[in-house]
């Protein structure tokens, strides 16, 4: 992932960071942040891509996408 994913991410205009979380029950999250819409949107196409091409075998329900601004950080 680090290796093939996280490069596309950071080719995405606005990109600032990216995060894979492995949660528990075998449940994985993401989250990206980009300075602006525009490059969370065109993040969104690449990572749908790069699923399907590299990882849909191993993803037995299709992924969640969930957009928004960051409210607060620290």
């Amino acid at each position: 992932m680090n290796e093939r994913f996280v490069p596309l991410m950071r080719q995405v205009p606005g990109f600032v960071a990216y995060y894979w979380l492995g949660a528990w029950d075998g449940v994985m999250v993401s989250t990206s942040v980009f300075q602006g819409r525009a490059g969370a949107e065109e993040s969104v196409a690449k990572a749908a891509d790069f699923v399907r091409d590299n990882l849909a075998s191993l993803l037995p329900h299709p992924p969640h996408v969930m957009a928004g601004e960051v409210v607060a950080s620290a």
